[in-house]
């Protein structure tokens, strides 16, 4: 269900600010409703609750001071990788595709800060569970509350890398804990501990809610970024695919299907309202007029497609109906509209979509089963890992037995199973493919890839308001 939105302008009062915020030394306010004194009942605190999934959600809008959430997040995975760019090269989106990404780029900033708030919603709940009597109540508010916050924190430390750790809700003068850079290694730790609570605390009753299946697989997405546990992570996954979750029939069912079988934990929008609905699934059309096109396939993505995809590949892209040689991605047609034959006619307003966005889904967990399996025995022909790859093999069409399966045919695999689904980049620096990749495809494509743009500068504001106890990642 559909039921996590900004609950009132009340609640929006409360949680406004973020931790390194600009206007944190802004006079504050001598009466009304605040943190310190709104969440005095359990009715109260789950209003927070739901909130943490509205910051998720970010605001839909063209306005940049706005925080867009995960709407924005195609930006600095996808079009960062090999899968997509822009259509003209132009505007700020462009120094993604070119690797010339600077540290006062708007969009990394506005990630940066939209990730920040969603860690400070749920340090309002963590901060504020004394108000629960229930002891049961307690525990599964603590475990929401702490799987959001470690999925923010994995998002972050990945693309940015050391980054502030932040706990509970801090003053607005406490700036050496908002500044303060942390290794990546104690940041792991802490991720892990919250999922680890998460696992304990939460049940599978929701998908566009934290769930123990989402939980699981996450963590087990931890241990096998950080190369280690990977018997604990077949296990999670086993765990997983032992709850109930099954690959939908029809590919497409994934995406238009809301809330189906397959997905684990989406983040939910409703169409036709600003305040609930997305934008990015317009803005990839290059159909309404805000933009030069962005998100669109590489020529390398649609060939990979076309050879492996299997039944995927025509849900997975399109030409563009208005101009030939251009290819954009299909996954996520604003409402299920294809626009007509020039792709830009919608009886709905494409700009107020109401797709969700799936973050988990069970062929993610399949195909990570497989990966844990390999990484821990080094062997390619495990029944388990063979029986989960050909899963997802089967659905998409491709029934041919197999026999074997290399660290390639997975990433391979992963690739045109979940294009456009902001994993490639990722899944190229776990699999430890990043360097060799980019700089083959910055080489043939004239870009400028270097081995410091695996990670996203910290964007300069931040710097700036550090006052020196912030400093920048190399190569910016």
């Amino acid at each position: 269900m559909k039921q996590f939105k900004l609950i009132t302008m009340l609640l929006a009062v409360v949680v406004s600010f973020t931790a390194c915020e600009k206007d944190f030394l802004s006079p504050a306010p001598t009466s009304g409703v605040s943190s310190e004194t709104y969440f005095s009942t359990e009715e109260e605190l789950e209003t927070a609750l739901i909130n943490m999934y509205d910051g998720i959600q970010g605001v839909n809008s063209t306005d940049p001071d706005d925080r867009h959430g995960i709407q924005y997040e195609f930006y600095i995975t996808e079009m960062r990788s090999d899968n997509t760019r822009t259509k003209s090269s132009e505007g700020e989106a462009a120094q993604f595709e070119s690797y010339n990404i600077t540290p006062n780029n708007g969009i990394i900033a506005n990630y940066y800060e939209s990730y920040y708030n969603i860690i400070y919603r749920a340090n309002v709940v963590l901060d504020n569970l004394d108000v629960i009597e229930n002891a049961a109540t307690k525990a599964s508010y603590e475990a929401e509350a702490k799987f959001v916050r470690a999925y923010a924190y994995f998002n972050l430390v990945r693309l940015y890398g050391d980054v502030p750790l932040i706990d509970r809700v801090v003053g607005p003068l406490e700036t050496d804990i908002q500044f303060a850079r942390v290794a990546a290694s104690s940041i792991y730790d802490f991720i892990k501990s919250d999922l680890s609570t998460a696992v304990d605390g939460l049940d599978n009753t929701y998908r566009t809610r934290a769930s123990k299946a989402a939980a699981q697989t996450l963590l087990a997405k931890v241990y096998l970024t950080l190369g280690e546990n990977y018997s604990e992570a077949q296990t999670l996954l086993e765990s997983v695919m032992a709850s109930g979750y099954s690959l939908e029939p029809d590919f497409e069912d994934v995406f238009y299907n809301e809330e189906n079988n397959e997905v684990i934990f989406s983040i939910g929008y409703l169409p036709n309202l600003s305040s609930d609905s997305q934008n990015f699934s317009a803005e990839w059309l290059n159909g309404v007029g805000r933009t030069s096109g962005v998100n669109y396939v590489t020529s390398e993505a649609v060939a990979v497609l076309d050879e492996f995809g299997g039944d995927r590949t025509a849900v997975s892209y399109r030409p563009d109906p208005s101009q030939v040689g251009q290819y954009q991605v299909t996954k996520y047609l604003p409402n299920g509209e294809d626009g007509g034959s020039n792709g830009k006619s919608f009886d709905s307003d494409p700009t107020l979509a109401g797709n969700d966005w799936i973050v988990i889904r069970y062929a993610d967990v399949l195909l990570l089963h497989v990966e844990a399996i390999m990484a821990g025995s080094a062997s390619t022909t495990a029944s388990k890992a063979l029986t989960s790859f050909q899963a997802v093999r089967d659905r998409a069409g491709l029934t041919d037995p197999v026999t074997e399966v290399t660290k390639e045919d997975l990433l391979l695999e992963r690739r045109v199973e979940l294009a456009f689904e902001n994993h490639r980049f990722f899944d190229l620096v776990r699999f430890g493919q990043a360097e060799s990749v980019f700089s083959a495809f910055s080489s043939a494509n004239n870009l400028g890839y270097s081995s410091t743009d695996l990670l996203l500068p910290i964007p300069q504001n931040e710097i700036n308001l550090s006052n020196g106890s912030m400093s920048q990642n190399p190569g910016y």
